[in-house]
């Protein structure tokens, strides 16, 4: 149920994202989602691609320090109170959500890629109240 994250740190200067996207367009990977935070001295990007391992391969291969994070991409429904409902479930669990970030790739649905302190358990959470979550293989098909 949980997918790997792309996470690169980069410098905070001008044109350094570009250089990312460069080498990630240059290697036909394919950006689903994409979050950047930073700070004085740096940036953090995280992002949700069709093809994670092979991405963070070729980006280390041209310098950039990245790593795989594991996360969930859940499925919500386009329904008032759909997210709060799901964070309730995942909070009656006493699960601490470090981040989280839109992804829209249904028409039905919109998705959020969220990371916890205790992903098996924010899994059997979700798979126990049927909530959707999204696989590496539907991320590689997209």
């Amino acid at each position: 149920m949980t997918v790997n994250q792309v996470s690169v740190f980069i410098e905070n200067r001008q044109g350094r994202l570009g250089e990312v996207l460069s080498v990630l367009k240059e290697n036909d990977v394919n950006i689903l989602s994409i979050s950047l935070a930073d700070t004085t001295e740096y940036g953090l990007l995280r992002l949700i691609v069709n093809k994670p391992e092979y991405a963070k391969e070729v980006l280390l291969s041209a310098g950039f320090s990245t790593m795989l994070t594991e996360v969930l991409i859940i499925k919500v429904p386009h329904v008032a109170g759909a997210l709060q409902d799901i964070l309730s479930e995942i909070a009656q669990a006493n699960i601490s959500i470090e981040y989280m970030y839109g992804l829209s790739v249904e028409a039905n649905d919109a998705s959020i890629v969220m990371k916890t302190n205790q992903l098996s358990d924010a899994c059997q959470v979700l798979k126990n109240k049927n909530i959707g979550t999204m696989t590496e293989k539907e991320i590689e098909s997209l």
